[in-house]
């Protein structure tokens, strides 16, 4: 039964990559149709994220009422009803309205799942499942591309994106008895969970945010979405500007950072049997800060591209190992919550961190775009090791009352 159910979270995470990197690929055709003005895009897609942190703030009461399958099923049916509003779009307005469930599904799946996986199952599962994310991100496009250039519309495209967005909900219906029984049946639940189950204080009175840690760890996840998100959006403008590239070859160059967060998420799948999480969020890091700062320094075009490279490449376990570890840091009573948070936080960051570059970048240069991430990574390094001190120091403080109680 884990198993089958194991199968039908990767298929949603698939599913939840589908529409995220829909809206850019068909913008430029959307915008021709709908006469609108370019910088829709970007409202729409701030819509969008709007809807997806306000739900990712309210998944852990809703969750712990009405359960991940549940959740995850009215959520799945919410964002296909969101995208064959698409289909059916008579005007920008009907996008705006659309984009608001589309949002709101999408942040209470991934705050669901992300959690159901982090208590239920090992570390290798929530890397591999991060990259079939990736996946779903990757085929979105290609499904639009293959409707565009056939001499549809877009509106086809978004037409069949919603009709497999549909094909899953009905998967999530009729398996719903299986949540329960994963819950109850599934054994890889990790020990240190379990540990620090026992060692965290569950008193009524304690709320997530009051739990030590919690909001380094969300400022963790804040400074790494914003470098994530920076590096893809405006990675390909530095190299055209600043390093004299092609726009074809930047936009390949960029190319390249996705697939090493992508193919990196899947080895570390593997990786993740020999290595806890806690050492490759730091290896990762450490990796993402080499790479930002050859992007900084001004050696050839080849360096930037190893620079792109390592980026992607240390990215790539950092975001699922610290989902990973929220049971771990803060007990299972509160992940749920707690992960809300964190994918609250996640969302913020790639929402409003780019622009805000953007924006410097439009009173300066572009030229500042390595300093910008520089900064990002190091923040989210520092911020993340003092987390590290600090759980250290309650494990050692649990570990000497667990001592002197046996005395």
């Amino acid at each position: 039964m884990a198993t089958i159910l194991l199968v039908i979270i990767y298929l949603a995470f698939i599913s939840l990559g589908l529409p995220d990197s829909v809206l850019g690929a068909a913008w430029p055709v959307m915008q021709a149709d709908l006469g609108a003005a370019l910088e829709t895009a970007g409202l729409l897609f701030m819509t969008i994220a709007g809807g997806t942190i306000i739900s990712s703030l309210v998944s852990g009461k809703i969750l712990k009422r009405f359960g991940t399958g549940k959740v995850s099923f009215f959520s799945t049916l919410m964002t296909a009803a969101a995208l064959l509003g698409f289909y059916f779009a008579p005007s920008v307005y009907w996008l705006f309205l659309c984009a608001i469930p589309l949002g709101l599904g999408a942040g209470a799946i991934d705050a669901g799942l992300n959690d159901y996986v982090a208590a239920h199952y090992k570390a290798h599962h929530m890397s591999w499942l991060h990259s079939f994310w990736g996946v779903g991100a990757t085929i979105g496009p290609i499904i639009m591309a293959q409707y565009i250039a056939g001499g549809n519309s877009w509106s086809k495209g978004y037409f069949a994106i919603s009709g497999i967005q549909f094909v899953l909900a009905i998967i999530l219906l009729l398996t719903l008895p299986l949540w329960n029984k994963g819950k109850n049946n599934n054994k890889a639940l990790s020990e240190e969970a379990e540990e620090s189950e026992e060692r965290l204080d569950h008193a009524e009175n304690v709320k997530p945010l009051q739990i030590k840690g919690v909001k380094l760890a969300l400022i963790s996840f804040l400074f790494y979405c914003s470098a994530e998100a920076t590096m893809g959006l405006w990675g390909s403008s530095f190299l055209v500007s600043v390093k004299d590239l092609p726009a074809a070859a930047a936009a390949q160059w960029v190319s390249f950072y996705f697939a090493g967060i992508t193919i990196g998420r899947f080895i570390t799948g593997f990786i993740t049997f020999k290595v806890n999480n806690r050492t490759l969020i730091r290896l990762g890091q450490i990796l993402a800060l080499t790479g930002a700062i050859l992007l900084f320094l001004p050696f050839s075009s080849a360096f930037a591209l190893a620079g792109f490279i390592l980026i992607g490449l240390g990215l790539a376990p950092i975001f699922p190992c610290m989902l990973h570890e929220t049971p771990a840091r803060f007990g299972k009573k509160h992940s749920q919550t707690i992960m809300g948070y964190q994918m609250a936080v996640a969302y913020t960051g790639s929402t409003f961190m780019p622009p805000v570059l953007g924006f410097i970048a439009s009173h300066s240069t572009i030229g500042i775009f390595p300093i910008y991430i520089v900064l990002l990574a190091a923040a989210m390094f520092l911020s993340s090791e003092k987390l590290n001190r600090l759980l250290n120091k309650k494990e050692i403080k649990s570990s000497a009352d667990a001592a002197s109680h046996t005395n």
